[in-house]
């Protein structure tokens, strides 16, 4: 069993996890030095989890598991959309979306082609899901990815209880993703439709907003 193998590094990677995001906003890189940084991070992880010993399979990296980590993540990222859809048909979640902090950023192109799918995803999901989850139990994992995302909470305002909660939850989904599917794909493709369909839904509603008013 990994974690028996490993013993006390889950814990440390974890922690060391937290520390990384508390400290990152406020290295003078600006926003794409920062998704660049946090992306070489999760590379690195996985450099350093085989430098130690442990192999692709535990690390959600297997090729032969690559069509099941498509199928689960395909069917969630779906149903994700779909719920979004769904969503934006009724009005007062439409009027909810045109009022958040992020409608109508300028940057929209760029934060859904590189630093959700970059800064976020292809970082948290190679070092939670691929490196983590085979170290530790879901519910540590799920505690550090919720702390992992106080800071983050911080800068924007948000309530960091509120944050922590659904983040670690969040994880607990994508945990049972990647150890149901085997594969750290099958959590990246349902991650990528949360984040990158909700950035997606807030620049539609604040879109229309714009022409109706014009």
């Amino acid at each position: 069993m990994t974690v028996a193998r490993f013993g006390f590094a889950g814990p440390a990677v974890a922690a060391a996890a937290v520390l990384w995001s508390a400290t990152l906003p406020s290295a003078p890189l600006g926003t794409h030095g920062r998704t660049w940084a946090s992306a070489g991070l999760g590379v690195c992880a996985i450099v350093a989890a085989r430098a130690s010993g442990m192999n692709r399979t535990e690390l959600g990296l297997d090729p032969t598991r690559v069509p099941s980590g498509l199928r689960w993540g395909g069917a969630v990222a779906a149903a994700v959309l779909g719920g979004y859809a769904i969503a934006l048909s009724a009005p007062a979640v439409r009027g909810r979306i045109a009022d958040s902090a992020g409608a109508g950023r300028d940057d929209f192109w760029t934060w859904i082609t590189l630093h959700i799918p970059v800064g976020t995803v292809l970082a948290e999901e190679l070092l939670f899901r691929g490196v983590l989850t085979p170290l530790v139990s879901p519910a540590v994992h799920a505690t550090a990815f919720g702390l992992w995302h106080v800071r983050p909470a911080m800068i924007a305002g948000d309530s960091i209880a509120g944050t922590v909660a659904a983040t670690g939850l969040s994880a607990l989904g994508f945990d049972w993703l990647r150890r149901r599917s085997g594969s750290v794909l099958a959590p990246a493709l349902a991650h990528l439709a949360i984040n990158a369909g909700g950035a997606a839904a807030v620049r539609l509603v604040a879109t229309r907003r714009g022409a109706s008013m014009s």
